[in-house]
Order: C-alpha cells, then structure tokens, then sequence
C-alpha cells in the first residue's frame, strides 16, 4: 500500500487496523523521513453540529487529488446501508459535492476540524446529486483508538442477535387474541437467546413454543424488549444502532422487556460481539 503526500512525496504504509461495519481504518506510514513533518488535522465536535451549517469536503474525486467542495449538512443521524450489508447509523448527510475518491477524506467545518469522515453517496448515475454521507467525527473518536490499539473494535453484543422478530399492531393483535400471549403492540420479542451470552446470564428470556403465523413458525413467549436505558426500541434495527453507537463492550445497560405482560427492568453487562 503507497500514501502520497501533499508534497508529492511518496511512502509505504500498513494497515494497522479496520472495521468494516463502521467503515473505517487505520495506516501506518513506513520509515517516517525525519524531514517529513506531519500535522494532524483536529477532531471536531460533531455532536453539536445543526443542520445548515457550512462545511468543506477534500478528498480525490476521480483522480483529481486535493479537490475541495463546499455545502451545507442537509441532515443528521441519518441510517444507510453500508457494503457489508449492515447498516452505518447516525451518520451525516451533506450536499458538498461527494463523488467516488472522496471516500476516505476529511468533512471539515469552517475552522478546518474534522467533523466526519466521507463515506458514501446516493446517486442513481454513480456522481455527485448533491446527497452525500459522512462518518462523524465522534465515531471515528470512539473507534480508531482500538483499532490502534488492538487492530480491531470490539462490538458490544447483548447475545440476541439473528434471534428475534420485530412486533408491529397486527402481529401482536393475533398473538394477543388468538394465542392469549400479553405482548405490547411494539418491540422486540427474543425468540432465543445464545447460551452464556450477556443476555442468558442476566435471565433474558427466548420463547418458549413454536406457533405458526401465515407462512412464518415463531417461538413465542419470551420477553419483549421495548426500551434500553429509557430509549424507546420498536425494532432489531433500533436496538442494534442503538448499542452500535451509544454504548461500549463493558458497559452495563437497562434492558426493559414485557414479560407475561408486566414491564421490568434487566441489568446487562455488555460483552464483545464472537
């Protein structure tokens, strides 16, 4: 792998560190020239930016090195599909032209910190529509250390993942009508939970009996996961951008599920994703 520096200078470089599901890597340079002198950009705050603030893009749009675009942001906590297939949460969105070579390039405000990190865009023809995303800055503050440290993040994990089905009104109407299940008309339901994970060692429950809806057989009976430290959950999307960006391996959470139709809290200690 080569790093071309702004004086033209051209030197290899490693890979320390990546994690794709935030898009995101760390490289080393080799044999650092002792008259090569580099000057890190600074992180910004991106928790407090508004919409409509200016900002500034630089990157490589199709091989034009050192191009810089400016814009406003047109939104915030945006949710997109990354290339892995997962799904890159809060997120900022911004119309600065963004084209393919920007990814990888600093999102700037206009004291020159770096706000984001340049991602992705949507685009039908493949070129800038004026709708491009960002990594934020506080993401990039949270993984990177990691990645330094140990050359990948640690994902917190509840221990449910691929295991649970989102409740929506008219499931949980049939459910409660037909089957006598006390279940809330959104959340969570866990429908198995993984052995010696943070959830079964703190009394999470999976359902217990398989009933057939439509074409679909679902264990029921387990708990429904609705809150998360008093943040509301509806979905598994929810809850996985939810730990994903607000919490660490480690930490200790309030998971509040409808058991037999009562709420109650449950303290989980989170651990890393296998």
């Amino acid at each position: 792998m080569e790093v071309t520096l702004a004086d033209g200078t051209k030197m290899e470089a490693e890979v320390v560190g990546a994690d794709p599901p935030n898009d995101l890597a760390v490289l080393r340079l080799r044999d650092l020239p002792p008259e090569v002198t580099l000057r890190p950009l600074e992180l910004g705050d991106s928790l407090s930016l508004k919409v409509g603030q200016m900002v500034v893009a630089i990157g490589n749009p199709f091989g034009f090195d050192r191009t810089m675009t400016t814009g406003v942001i047109s939104a915030l906590g945006r949710v997109i599909q990354s290339e892995s297939g997962g799904f890159l949460g809060e997120v900022i969105q911004t119309d600065a032209a963004i084209n393919p070579g920007n990814s990888g390039g600093p999102l700037l405000d206009i004291e020159g910190r770096v706000i984001g990190v340049n991602t992705a865009i949507f685009s039908p023809s493949g070129a800038n529509a004026g709708i491009g995303f960002a990594i934020p800055a506080h993401t990039v503050a949270r993984v990177v250390p990691e990645l330094i440290a140990r050359g990948y993040y640690r994902h917190p994990w509840l221990g449910i993942e691929g295991q649970t089905f989102d409740l929506k009104p008219a499931v949980a109407r049939v459910l409660r009508q037909r089957l006598g299940l006390q279940v809330p008309d959104e959340g969570v339901l866990i429908v198995a939970v993984y052995r010696n994970s943070p959830a079964h060692q703190a009394g999470l429950r999976g359902g217990t009996r398989r009933v057939r809806l439509g074409n679909l057989i679902l264990p029921v009976g387990g708990d429904v996961i609705v809150a998360l430290d008093d943040t509301p959950i509806r979905t598994e999307r929810e809850l996985r951008l939810l730990l994903e960006n607000r919490y660490r391996v480690g930490d200790r959470v309030t998971v509040r599920v409808v058991r037999d139709g009562k709420e109650m809290d449950v303290d989980v200690t989170l651990a890393e994703r296998p």
